[in-house]
Protein backbone atom coordinates (compact mmCIF):
# COMPACT_ATOMS: atom_id res chain seq x y z
CA UNK A 1 0.00 0.00 0.00
CA UNK A 2 3.29 2.57 0.71
CA UNK A 3 4.67 1.71 -2.45
CA UNK A 4 1.81 2.02 -4.28
CA UNK A 5 0.46 5.44 -2.53
CA UNK A 6 4.09 6.73 -2.92
CA UNK A 7 4.25 5.99 -7.12
CA UNK A 8 0.74 7.87 -7.50
CA UNK A 9 2.20 11.10 -5.97
CA UNK A 10 5.59 10.45 -7.87
CA UNK A 11 3.48 9.90 -11.26
CA UNK A 12 2.03 13.83 -10.90
CA UNK A 13 5.23 15.62 -9.71
CA UNK A 14 4.12 19.40 -10.34
CA UNK A 15 0.94 18.99 -8.16
CA UNK A 16 2.57 17.11 -5.08
CA UNK A 17 5.52 19.93 -5.42
CA UNK A 18 2.87 23.06 -5.10
CA UNK A 19 1.56 20.75 -2.49
CA UNK A 20 4.15 19.67 -0.20
CA UNK A 21 5.43 23.67 -0.48
CA UNK A 22 2.57 24.56 1.24
CA UNK A 23 2.65 22.80 3.81
CA UNK A 24 6.90 23.59 3.92
CA UNK A 25 5.95 27.52 3.99
CA UNK A 26 3.10 26.75 7.03
CA UNK A 27 5.66 24.36 9.09
CA UNK A 28 8.24 26.65 8.19
CA UNK A 29 6.20 29.57 9.87
CA UNK A 30 5.61 27.38 12.76
CA UNK A 31 9.24 26.88 13.43
CA UNK A 32 10.07 30.13 13.06
CA UNK A 33 7.54 31.85 15.03
CA UNK A 34 7.50 29.64 17.80
CA UNK A 35 11.45 30.03 18.38
CA UNK A 36 10.83 33.25 19.33
CA UNK A 37 8.80 32.29 22.63
CA UNK A 38 11.39 29.25 23.17
CA UNK A 39 14.38 31.74 22.73
CA UNK A 40 12.39 34.32 25.02
CA UNK A 41 11.98 31.15 27.76
CA UNK A 42 15.65 29.94 27.54
CA UNK A 43 16.99 33.76 27.77
CA UNK A 44 14.69 34.10 30.82
CA UNK A 45 15.45 31.01 31.89
CA UNK A 46 19.49 31.89 31.99
CA UNK A 47 19.11 34.94 33.54
CA UNK A 48 17.24 34.45 36.56
CA UNK A 49 19.78 31.43 37.68
CA UNK A 50 22.77 33.82 37.28
CA UNK A 51 20.34 36.43 40.08
CA UNK A 52 19.79 34.28 43.07
CA UNK A 53 19.31 37.21 45.41
CA UNK A 54 16.18 39.18 45.84
CA UNK A 55 14.93 42.23 44.11
CA UNK A 56 13.24 45.31 46.05
CA UNK A 57 11.00 47.66 43.10
CA UNK A 58 8.56 49.99 43.08
CA UNK A 59 5.31 48.18 43.61
CA UNK A 60 3.51 47.68 40.18
CA UNK A 61 6.70 48.52 38.39
CA UNK A 62 7.72 45.78 35.69
CA UNK A 63 11.95 46.30 35.32
CA UNK A 64 14.01 48.06 38.01
CA UNK A 65 14.17 51.28 34.89
CA UNK A 66 10.58 52.15 36.13
CA UNK A 67 11.41 51.94 39.47
CA UNK A 68 11.75 54.90 41.88
CA UNK A 69 12.45 54.45 45.88
CA UNK A 70 13.60 56.52 48.78
CA UNK A 71 17.63 55.91 49.26
CA UNK A 72 17.04 56.29 52.78
CA UNK A 73 15.67 52.68 52.79
CA UNK A 74 19.35 51.33 52.01
CA UNK A 75 20.02 51.30 55.89
CA UNK A 76 16.60 49.86 57.23
CA UNK A 77 17.06 47.20 55.05
CA UNK A 78 20.62 46.69 56.41
CA UNK A 79 19.22 46.32 59.33
CA UNK A 80 16.82 43.51 58.95
CA UNK A 81 17.94 39.94 60.61
CA UNK A 82 18.86 37.75 58.21
CA UNK A 83 20.38 40.72 55.06
CA UNK A 84 23.60 40.17 54.61
CA UNK A 85 24.13 42.64 51.87
CA UNK A 86 22.42 45.39 49.71
CA UNK A 87 23.56 46.93 46.71
CA UNK A 88 21.37 49.79 45.78
CA UNK A 89 21.26 50.00 42.25
CA UNK A 90 19.90 53.10 39.63
CA UNK A 91 19.33 52.79 36.06
CA UNK A 92 18.55 54.74 33.23
CA UNK A 93 18.61 54.91 29.53
CA UNK A 94 21.63 55.80 27.07
CA UNK A 95 19.76 57.42 24.86
CA UNK A 96 22.58 58.74 22.87
CA UNK A 97 26.45 57.00 22.25
CA UNK A 98 29.09 58.59 20.39
CA UNK A 99 26.99 60.69 18.70
CA UNK A 100 24.18 58.19 17.50
CA UNK A 101 20.69 57.84 19.16
CA UNK A 102 20.25 54.53 20.68
CA UNK A 103 16.78 52.82 19.36
CA UNK A 104 17.50 49.14 19.62
CA UNK A 105 19.14 47.45 20.83
CA UNK A 106 18.32 49.63 24.32
CA UNK A 107 21.61 50.26 26.07
CA UNK A 108 21.13 51.40 29.85
CA UNK A 109 23.24 53.68 31.78
CA UNK A 110 23.49 52.01 35.84
CA UNK A 111 24.40 53.61 38.82
CA UNK A 112 26.06 51.41 41.46
CA UNK A 113 27.61 52.02 44.96
CA UNK A 114 30.68 50.20 44.11
CA UNK A 115 31.79 49.28 47.62
CA UNK A 116 28.19 47.78 48.53
CA UNK A 117 28.17 46.29 45.43
CA UNK A 118 31.88 44.40 45.42
CA UNK A 119 30.36 43.40 48.89
CA UNK A 120 27.66 40.83 47.06
CA UNK A 121 28.66 36.94 46.93
CA UNK A 122 27.26 36.85 43.87
CA UNK A 123 28.69 39.73 41.12
CA UNK A 124 26.52 39.36 38.28
CA UNK A 125 28.70 41.58 36.14
CA UNK A 126 32.10 41.16 38.30
CA UNK A 127 31.83 37.51 37.19
CA UNK A 128 31.63 38.14 33.72
CA UNK A 129 34.56 39.82 33.04
CA UNK A 130 36.25 39.20 30.10
CA UNK A 131 38.95 41.97 29.81
CA UNK A 132 40.29 44.54 31.94
CA UNK A 133 38.54 44.50 36.03
CA UNK A 134 35.83 45.81 37.93
CA UNK A 135 34.97 48.50 39.26
CA UNK A 136 36.78 49.53 42.71
CA UNK A 137 37.17 51.68 45.37
CA UNK A 138 39.51 53.64 43.30
CA UNK A 139 36.87 54.42 40.65
CA UNK A 140 34.55 55.99 43.17
CA UNK A 141 34.16 59.71 41.67
CA UNK A 142 35.33 58.83 38.41
CA UNK A 143 33.32 58.32 35.18
CA UNK A 144 35.58 55.06 34.87
CA UNK A 145 33.36 52.71 33.62
CA UNK A 146 32.50 48.86 32.66
CA UNK A 147 30.45 47.74 29.56
CA UNK A 148 29.13 44.69 27.67
CA UNK A 149 31.57 43.56 25.21
CA UNK A 150 28.85 43.91 22.61
CA UNK A 151 28.32 47.48 23.31
CA UNK A 152 32.63 47.85 23.51
CA UNK A 153 32.37 46.02 19.80
CA UNK A 154 29.39 47.53 18.21
CA UNK A 155 31.03 51.50 18.70
CA UNK A 156 35.14 49.65 17.98
CA UNK A 157 36.10 50.51 21.42
CA UNK A 158 38.56 48.38 23.95
CA UNK A 159 39.92 48.78 27.00
CA UNK A 160 41.20 51.76 28.08
CA UNK A 161 39.41 53.90 25.14
CA UNK A 162 36.75 56.88 25.93
CA UNK A 163 33.00 55.87 24.99
CA UNK A 164 30.64 59.32 25.14
CA UNK A 165 27.55 58.60 26.78
CA UNK A 166 24.76 61.17 27.02
CA UNK A 167 27.21 63.84 26.05
CA UNK A 168 29.85 62.34 28.78
CA UNK A 169 32.69 61.09 28.25
CA UNK A 170 33.49 57.61 29.98
CA UNK A 171 36.66 55.48 30.37
CA UNK A 172 36.11 51.68 29.86
CA UNK A 173 37.93 49.61 32.24
CA UNK A 174 36.43 46.65 31.96
CA UNK A 175 34.10 44.94 29.73
CA UNK A 176 32.15 41.56 30.49
CA UNK A 177 30.16 39.01 29.21
CA UNK A 178 26.94 37.35 30.60
CA UNK A 179 25.02 35.56 27.27
CA UNK A 180 22.57 37.06 28.12
CA UNK A 181 20.37 39.73 25.68
CA UNK A 182 19.00 41.22 28.76
CA UNK A 183 22.32 41.85 30.81
CA UNK A 184 24.43 42.31 28.01
CA UNK A 185 22.84 45.93 27.49
CA UNK A 186 24.16 47.53 30.53
CA UNK A 187 27.04 50.87 31.09
CA UNK A 188 28.30 50.61 35.02
CA UNK A 189 29.43 53.26 36.33
CA UNK A 190 29.87 54.98 39.99
CA UNK A 191 26.28 56.27 41.69
CA UNK A 192 27.80 60.14 41.82
CA UNK A 193 28.59 60.23 37.75
CA UNK A 194 25.24 58.73 37.06
CA UNK A 195 23.49 60.68 38.84
CA UNK A 196 24.92 63.73 37.27
CA UNK A 197 24.42 62.19 34.15
CA UNK A 198 20.86 60.79 33.99
CA UNK A 199 20.31 64.18 35.80
CA UNK A 200 18.88 61.52 38.54
CA UNK A 201 17.06 62.41 41.80
CA UNK A 202 19.73 62.08 44.36
CA UNK A 203 17.13 60.91 47.13
CA UNK A 204 15.88 58.21 45.27
CA UNK A 205 16.92 54.74 44.09
CA UNK A 206 15.52 52.85 41.17
CA UNK A 207 16.20 49.13 43.05
CA UNK A 208 17.71 47.34 46.10
CA UNK A 209 19.54 44.03 45.35
CA UNK A 210 19.67 41.83 48.48
CA UNK A 211 21.76 38.99 49.77
CA UNK A 212 20.25 37.15 52.48
CA UNK A 213 22.83 35.08 54.78
CA UNK A 214 22.54 31.23 55.54
CA UNK A 215 20.48 31.41 58.56
CA UNK A 216 17.16 32.34 56.93
CA UNK A 217 15.11 31.17 53.85
CA UNK A 218 13.94 33.42 50.99
CA UNK A 219 10.52 33.58 52.29
CA UNK A 220 11.36 34.32 55.57
CA UNK A 221 13.48 36.97 54.34
CA UNK A 222 11.11 38.60 52.12
CA UNK A 223 8.14 38.39 55.08
CA UNK A 224 10.78 40.34 57.32
CA UNK A 225 10.96 43.26 54.24
CA UNK A 226 7.32 43.85 54.02
CA UNK A 227 6.55 43.36 57.55
CA UNK A 228 9.46 46.51 58.54
CA UNK A 229 7.85 48.58 55.46
CA UNK A 230 4.19 47.86 55.67
CA UNK A 231 2.24 50.65 56.32
CA UNK A 232 3.95 53.08 54.66
CA UNK A 233 2.33 55.00 51.88
CA UNK A 234 4.05 55.82 48.90
CA UNK A 235 2.62 59.04 48.09
CA UNK A 236 5.79 60.81 49.60
CA UNK A 237 8.09 59.76 47.14
CA UNK A 238 5.77 58.62 43.45
CA UNK A 239 5.51 62.14 42.19
CA UNK A 240 2.95 64.35 41.31
CA UNK A 241 1.44 63.42 38.22
CA UNK A 242 1.20 66.02 35.25
CA UNK A 243 -2.53 65.41 34.94
CA UNK A 244 -3.67 65.11 38.57
CA UNK A 245 -2.80 68.37 40.36
CA UNK A 246 -4.64 70.00 43.05
CA UNK A 247 -6.20 72.27 40.79
CA UNK A 248 -7.95 69.46 38.51
CA UNK A 249 -6.88 68.23 35.34
CA UNK A 250 -5.16 71.14 33.42
CA UNK A 251 -5.99 69.73 30.22
CA UNK A 252 -9.35 69.37 30.83
CA UNK A 253 -8.95 73.20 32.15
CA UNK A 254 -6.83 74.40 28.90
CA UNK A 255 -10.28 73.33 26.76
CA UNK A 256 -12.66 74.87 29.18
CA UNK A 257 -10.48 77.93 28.53
CA UNK A 258 -10.61 77.59 24.90
CA UNK A 259 -14.27 77.01 24.86
CA UNK A 260 -15.19 80.35 27.24
CA UNK A 261 -12.79 82.29 25.05
CA UNK A 262 -14.83 81.32 21.69
CA UNK A 263 -18.50 81.59 23.13
CA UNK A 264 -17.11 85.28 24.31
CA UNK A 265 -15.96 85.88 20.51
CA UNK A 266 -19.30 84.59 19.56
CA UNK A 267 -21.23 86.48 21.60
CA UNK A 268 -21.50 90.50 22.18
CA UNK A 269 -20.95 91.61 25.62
CA UNK A 270 -24.04 92.83 26.94
CA UNK A 271 -25.26 94.24 30.76
CA UNK A 272 -27.65 91.46 30.81
CA UNK A 273 -24.84 88.59 29.62
CA UNK A 274 -22.08 89.92 31.68
CA UNK A 275 -24.36 89.38 35.01
CA UNK A 276 -25.41 86.17 33.58
CA UNK A 277 -21.68 85.20 32.99
CA UNK A 278 -20.55 86.43 36.32
CA UNK A 279 -23.61 84.55 38.14
CA UNK A 280 -22.60 81.39 36.28
CA UNK A 281 -18.79 81.83 37.44
CA UNK A 282 -20.10 82.69 41.22
CA UNK A 283 -21.76 79.14 40.82
CA UNK A 284 -18.89 76.98 39.04
CA UNK A 285 -16.63 78.16 42.12
CA UNK A 286 -19.15 77.28 44.51
CA UNK A 287 -19.32 73.99 43.15
CA UNK A 288 -14.82 73.63 42.89
CA UNK A 289 -15.34 74.77 46.70
CA UNK A 290 -17.91 72.10 47.37
CA UNK A 291 -16.17 69.16 45.37
CA UNK A 292 -12.93 70.25 46.63
CA UNK A 293 -13.98 69.83 50.09
CA UNK A 294 -16.04 66.54 48.98
CA UNK A 295 -12.42 65.40 48.08
CA UNK A 296 -10.78 66.00 51.15
CA UNK A 297 -12.93 64.17 52.96
CA UNK A 298 -12.79 61.29 50.76
CA UNK A 299 -9.37 61.68 51.04
CA UNK A 300 -8.89 61.66 54.93
CA UNK A 301 -11.50 58.85 55.12
CA UNK A 302 -9.38 56.09 52.56
CA UNK A 303 -5.96 57.55 53.57
CA UNK A 304 -5.90 54.81 56.23
CA UNK A 305 -6.09 52.20 52.97
CA UNK A 306 -4.10 54.00 51.11
CA UNK A 307 -0.96 54.42 53.92
CA UNK A 308 -1.94 50.44 54.66
CA UNK A 309 -0.67 49.69 51.26
CA UNK A 310 2.75 47.98 50.82
CA UNK A 311 5.01 50.56 49.52
CA UNK A 312 7.17 48.26 47.53
CA UNK A 313 7.61 44.36 45.81
CA UNK A 314 10.20 41.96 46.79
CA UNK A 315 10.36 39.52 43.90
CA UNK A 316 12.54 35.99 44.14
CA UNK A 317 13.39 34.53 40.50
CA UNK A 318 10.12 32.31 41.05
CA UNK A 319 8.38 35.39 41.01
CA UNK A 320 10.01 37.02 37.62
CA UNK A 321 9.45 32.98 36.37
CA UNK A 322 5.80 33.11 37.05
CA UNK A 323 5.34 36.77 35.32
CA UNK A 324 7.50 35.49 32.29
CA UNK A 325 5.25 32.33 31.85
CA UNK A 326 1.88 34.51 32.24
CA UNK A 327 3.68 36.74 28.90
CA UNK A 328 4.59 33.79 27.43
CA UNK A 329 1.49 32.15 27.18
CA UNK A 330 -0.37 35.54 25.81
CA UNK A 331 2.52 35.29 23.11
CA UNK A 332 2.31 31.76 22.19
CA UNK A 333 -1.61 32.35 21.77
CA UNK A 334 -0.54 35.02 19.29
CA UNK A 335 1.94 33.42 17.75
CA UNK A 336 -0.62 30.17 17.08
CA UNK A 337 -3.28 32.87 15.61
CA UNK A 338 -0.88 33.83 13.58
CA UNK A 339 0.46 30.33 12.53
CA UNK A 340 -3.09 29.32 11.81
CA UNK A 341 -3.66 31.32 8.40
CA UNK A 342 -0.63 29.59 6.89
CA UNK A 343 -1.96 26.04 8.40
CA UNK A 344 -5.57 26.58 6.71
CA UNK A 345 -3.91 27.76 3.72
CA UNK A 346 -1.22 24.02 3.06
CA UNK A 347 -4.49 22.26 4.47
CA UNK A 348 -6.50 23.63 1.61
CA UNK A 349 -3.54 23.09 -0.91
CA UNK A 350 -3.28 19.23 0.12
CA UNK A 351 -7.26 18.68 0.22
CA UNK A 352 -7.16 19.98 -3.68
CA UNK A 353 -4.80 18.21 -4.37
CA UNK A 354 -6.24 15.28 -3.34
CA UNK A 355 -9.60 15.91 -4.54
CA UNK A 356 -7.76 16.56 -7.97
CA UNK A 357 -6.04 13.76 -7.86
CA UNK A 358 -8.95 11.25 -6.63
CA UNK A 359 -11.01 12.66 -9.49
CA UNK A 360 -8.87 11.45 -11.86
CA UNK A 361 -9.09 8.04 -10.48
CA UNK A 362 -12.23 7.44 -10.40
CA UNK A 363 -12.38 4.71 -13.15
CA UNK A 364 -9.08 3.23 -11.61
CA UNK A 365 -10.52 3.16 -8.68
CA UNK A 366 -13.58 1.32 -9.82
CA UNK A 367 -11.62 -1.25 -11.68
CA UNK A 368 -9.96 -1.56 -7.99
CA UNK A 369 -13.27 -2.43 -6.16
CA UNK A 370 -14.16 -5.08 -9.05
CA UNK A 371 -11.13 -6.87 -8.73
CA UNK A 372 -12.05 -6.94 -4.71
CA UNK A 373 -10.67 -3.81 -3.14
CA UNK A 374 -12.96 -2.67 -0.14
CA UNK A 375 -13.49 0.69 0.74
CA UNK A 376 -11.52 0.75 3.62
CA UNK A 377 -8.98 -0.23 1.27
CA UNK A 378 -9.38 3.01 -0.81
CA UNK A 379 -9.32 4.97 2.31
CA UNK A 380 -6.18 4.00 3.11
CA UNK A 381 -4.54 4.54 -0.33
CA UNK A 382 -5.89 8.00 -0.29
CA UNK A 383 -4.62 8.70 3.50
CA UNK A 384 -1.31 7.33 2.39
CA UNK A 385 -0.61 9.74 -0.28
CA UNK A 386 -1.72 12.48 1.76
CA UNK A 387 0.03 11.35 4.89
CA UNK A 388 3.33 11.20 2.61
CA UNK A 389 2.71 15.47 1.54
CA UNK A 390 2.32 16.30 4.80
CA UNK A 391 5.05 14.79 6.12
CA UNK A 392 7.12 15.11 2.97
CA UNK A 393 6.48 18.89 3.98
CA UNK A 394 6.79 18.79 7.46
CA UNK A 395 10.39 17.58 6.76
CA UNK A 396 11.31 20.42 4.80
CA UNK A 397 10.04 23.01 6.78
CA UNK A 398 11.29 21.73 10.01
CA UNK A 399 14.61 21.89 8.23
CA UNK A 400 14.14 25.55 7.09
CA UNK A 401 12.90 26.80 9.87
CA UNK A 402 16.06 25.31 12.23
CA UNK A 403 18.71 27.01 9.32
CA UNK A 404 16.53 30.43 9.50
CA UNK A 405 16.79 30.64 14.01
CA UNK A 406 20.83 29.47 13.08
CA UNK A 407 21.25 32.24 10.51
CA UNK A 408 18.63 35.09 12.29
CA UNK A 409 20.67 34.44 15.52
CA UNK A 410 23.62 34.08 13.78
CA UNK A 411 23.09 37.51 11.66
CA UNK A 412 22.12 39.47 14.33
CA UNK A 413 23.85 38.19 17.59
CA UNK A 414 22.61 41.32 20.14
CA UNK A 415 19.26 41.97 18.58
CA UNK A 416 17.72 37.73 18.50
CA UNK A 417 17.94 34.45 20.57
CA UNK A 418 15.89 31.85 18.32
CA UNK A 419 15.65 28.90 19.62
CA UNK A 420 13.78 25.59 17.78
CA UNK A 421 13.96 23.28 20.53
CA UNK A 422 14.05 19.19 19.40
CA UNK A 423 10.84 18.87 21.30
CA UNK A 424 9.25 21.76 19.21
CA UNK A 425 11.19 20.22 15.87
CA UNK A 426 9.03 17.25 16.54
CA UNK A 427 5.62 18.60 17.35
CA UNK A 428 6.18 20.12 14.09
CA UNK A 429 6.86 17.16 12.15
CA UNK A 430 3.96 15.10 13.86
CA UNK A 431 1.95 18.15 13.42
CA UNK A 432 2.58 18.03 9.37
CA UNK A 433 1.90 14.20 9.34
CA UNK A 434 -1.39 14.65 11.52
CA UNK A 435 -2.50 17.65 9.12
CA UNK A 436 -1.50 15.90 6.17
CA UNK A 437 -3.49 12.59 7.00
CA UNK A 438 -6.70 14.40 8.05
CA UNK A 439 -6.59 16.37 4.91
CA UNK A 440 -6.90 13.26 2.85
CA UNK A 441 -10.00 12.32 4.67
CA UNK A 442 -12.73 14.20 2.63
CA UNK A 443 -11.22 12.82 -0.44
CA UNK A 444 -10.61 9.40 0.77
CA UNK A 445 -14.32 9.27 1.79
CA UNK A 446 -15.62 10.70 -1.84
CA UNK A 447 -13.93 8.10 -3.93
CA UNK A 448 -15.24 5.33 -1.45
CA UNK A 449 -18.74 5.96 -0.98
CA UNK A 450 -18.93 5.41 -5.27
CA UNK A 451 -20.29 1.87 -6.55
CA UNK A 452 -17.85 0.22 -8.58
CA UNK A 453 -19.68 0.40 -12.00
CA UNK A 454 -20.33 4.16 -10.99
CA UNK A 455 -16.58 4.80 -11.06
CA UNK A 456 -16.33 3.01 -14.01
CA UNK A 457 -18.59 4.52 -16.24
CA UNK A 458 -17.61 8.70 -14.90
CA UNK A 459 -14.81 8.62 -17.27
Amino acid sequence: MFRFALQNILSRPVRTSLAVLGMTVAILGMVSLFSIAEGLDQVVGNTLNRVPGLVAMQRGAPIPLFSTLPEAWLDELEEIPGVRAVSPESWARANVIEGEVVVSPPRLLCGTDIIRRNQLETGIYREDIVAGRYLDAEDIGTRNCVVSRQIAEEHGKQIGDTLEVNGYDLKIVGLYYTGSLLLDVAIIIDDGPFREMARFDASTVSSFYIERDDTVTDEEVLKRIKDRFRGRGPKAWQGTSMLAGSGGNPLSMLAESFDRALKSLAKPKTDSNLAREQAAEGEVNSTDSDSTGATHLETSETSETTVADDPMEVRLATDWAGRVDKFAEDLDLALWLLTSLGIFIAVVSIVNTMLMSVSERVSEFGVLRANGWSRSHLMQLVAWESFLLGITGGIFGCLLGWGLTLAVNSAFPQRFSLYASPSLLAFALFFSAILGAGSGLYPAWWAARLKPMDAIRRN
